[in-house]
């Protein structure tokens, strides 16, 4: 089990009514599944969207349960963002 921080940005970070929390979690989905437990309603719903960063890298399409999370790592949560 590794712990970490999630970072809420946009409409993430309104939702979730915090910029950022902790982690504890093996997999981005994992993490994903605790972030739906501790804010259901708007947060999950703006997750349906959004896009994610893991240490900085993209996750893309991979399945979220195939993403493993490190040890003080970071989970970036990025609604799309409007404007250029």
């Amino acid at each position: 089990m590794a712990t970490g921080t999630i970072r809420y940005w946009a409409a993430a970070k309104a939702a979730a009514g915090t910029a950022e929390e902790p982690y504890s979690a093996r997999t981005l989905a994992e993490a994903l599944d605790g972030v739906r437990e501790r804010h259901p309603g708007e947060l999950t719903r703006v997750l349906l969207r959004c896009s994610f960063l893991v240490n900085e890298e993209p996750v893309g399409k991979r399945p979220h349960d195939s993403v493993p999370l490190t040890e003080g790592g970071t989970v970036e949560v990025l609604p799309p963002f409007a404007g250029g």
